[in-house]
């Protein structure tokens, strides 16, 4: 059975902090012999990020990773082993160096744990990255690791989460600018070559914030294409690529943060909205395979029949072609709204209970948020769980400011294409 959200959350407060006041004094003991004794590298030669739950961010990360490798590191990674694909839309990371963790059970999650340890020391990782902001979990694996230079957030005089005394190198997270931007701080920090308190005093500039394009394969875009042209054509629907449109509304039903899903009448309603002002285009409605009988409620109240249950026809590795073939997508804050942008595709992005000011898409993309007083209100310091059960963050925003928006990236898809 796995592991639920809150239930690692448990683990992660009642385990993880005593741990941490253990092994903070154990790590500085270590660092101690080992600073007698050797020496390491002067600048980062094998650095390791760590970021373990997020899929999304193994793509804002992206630019922070390449300016690594541009500095002369080889890179590495641990994540867990259900995220693994998200890092293979852009292939920065050689899969051999890619380290899991099993979160499906807590014996699988306490073997890997070990295993990953051990593996560290023997790549001789000299350099570790946490890229999270509030998991004891990655604190203690970074602190154990065996890295001599490792970097994360720290909350200093703040009375954030407290995780321990793990890091060499303490960067200030700053909540006021995108988090593409903090996680280029890191590395700023992990290449620095004296001591700040705090790390990394530098102004970082927006073209700094570049995203590499996936490299689609021909022969998998047309399977993906004609894929979609078969179901149409079985559901009845006359659809050719390149004569009609192809739009995407993906409602998305993740469990990791409920309170970020605009509701299923509404995504109806939106996609019969569509369907009135372009009624020749194919809509497409995605999700992952667990997601099909949620889509498929969507679908049947929309009852448009240009819309088709999309739920699980395509693999992972096939999303960058899917949304290449597409001109626009309509998603909650999730990952699709990120794994798109390493493609041409314009999306519309619907955020409530976080903002896109930190988590915004680095692609073509429009967000839309009601900019509530009470809105964002899951951070770093909450462990992003928030006790709203009524997300009027979300509820307040309509179909017709979405339409608009769709409008718009469709209009700029017709240009670009030549339409």
């Amino acid at each position: 059975m796995a592991i639920s959200v809150n239930t690692m959350r448990a683990i992660d407060h009642w385990v993880g902090v005593p741990l941490c006041a253990v092994a903070s004094p154990l790590v500085a003991l270590i660092d101690s012999v080992k600073n007698l004794f050797t020496r390491g590298p002067e600048t980062p030669k094998k650095l390791l990020f760590i970021e373990l739950s997020e899929m999304g961010s193994a793509i804002l990360v992206d630019p922070a990773m390449r300016n690594a490798q541009a500095r002369g590191a080889e890179l590495y990674f641990l994540i867990f082993k259900s995220n693994r694909a998200s890092l293979t839309l852009l292939n920065t990371v050689k899969p051999e160096n890619i380290f899991t963790i099993d979160s499906s059970s807590l014996g699988g999650l306490i073997k890997d744990t070990l295993r990953f340890l051990w593996l560290a020391r023997r790549h001789h990782i000299d350099t570790v990255i946490d890229l999270e902001l509030f998991s004891r979990f990655t604190a203690l694996l970074t602190g154990l690791c065996g890295a001599r230079r490792r970097v994360g957030y720290h909350i200093f005089h703040g009375e954030g989460l407290w995780r321990g005394f793990m890091l060499t190198r303490k960067v200030h997270y700053n909540p006021h600018i995108h988090i593409t931007k903090n996680f280029l701080s890191l590395i700023h920090a992990a290449f620095a070559k004296e001591i700040e308190v705090p790390f990394s005093k530098i102004h970082i500039s927006d073209s700094e914030v570049r995203l590499e394009q996936a490299i689609i394969n021909p022969a998998v875009l047309e399977k993906v294409r004609e894929r979609i042209e078969k179901q149409a054509s079985e559901a009845g629907i006359e659809y050719v690529h390149g004569k009609q449109r192809l739009i995407l509304i993906n409602p998305n039903a993740s469990d990791l943060l409920p309170q970020r899903r605009w509701a299923q009448q509404r995504f109806s309603e939106l996609i019969q909205s569509v369907n009135t002002q372009y009624p020749h285009d194919l809509i497409l409605i995605t999700g992952s395979p667990a997601e099909l009988a949620y889509v498929e409620k969507v679908r049947v109240v929309a009852n448009v029949k240009n819309a088709l249950n999309f739920a699980g026809q395509v693999t992972f590795a096939e999303l960058p072609p899917l949304y290449t073939l597409s001109d626009v997508m309509v998603t909650n804050d999730s990952g699709p709204g990120h794994f798109s942008a390493v493609t041409p595709l314009r999306t519309v992005v619907l955020f409530g209970p976080e903002t896109p000011a930190l988590y915004g898409s680095i692609g073509n993309s429009i967000a839309i948020t009601a900019n509530l007083a009470c809105s964002p209100c899951v951070s770093a310091a909450n462990h992003r769980k928030t006790p709203c059960q009524d997300n009027v963050c979300m509820q307040a925003i309509t179909v017709a400011q979405v339409l608009d928006k769709v409008q718009i990236q469709l209009q700029d898809a017709d240009k670009a294409k030549g339409r």
